[in-house]
């Protein structure tokens, strides 16, 4: 029963330290949005940080259509990112669980 037990923590452990490195690596993916018109454009990590911003000068005059695209192409491009991020620690997570009787809602 114990060495069932020190597997399955093992196991579990192993798990963690996949997922830990599978967000290392998610800062390195990059998602790139544009708007319809490329007025404007963003890149991010599937973690979702921000790593840049380009901004056409012909957006600057107008504040308000400015915010109004950064917020749409802001949001599309954390949307990518949050489905990559979900879709990559959810694999490598479901992967590394044990079998336990009763969890089978991984699977």
């Amino acid at each position: 029963m114990f060495g069932d037990m020190m597997g399955m923590m093992s196991k579990l452990k192993e798990a963690q330290q996949k997922v830990e490195d599978t967000k290392k690596r998610l800062d390195t993916v990059l998602i790139n949005e544009q708007s319809s018109d490329n007025l404007l454009k963003v890149e991010l990590t599937a973690n979702r940080t921000i790593k840049s911003i380009e901004i056409a000068d012909t957006l600057l005059e107008d504040k308000e259509q400015l915010e109004d695209y950064l917020i749409l192409t802001l949001n599309k491009a954390i949307k990518k990112a949050t489905e990559i991020n979900e879709a990559e620690i959810g694999a490598v997570a479901k992967e590394g669980m044990p079998n336990i009787p009763g969890l089978d809602m991984f699977k």
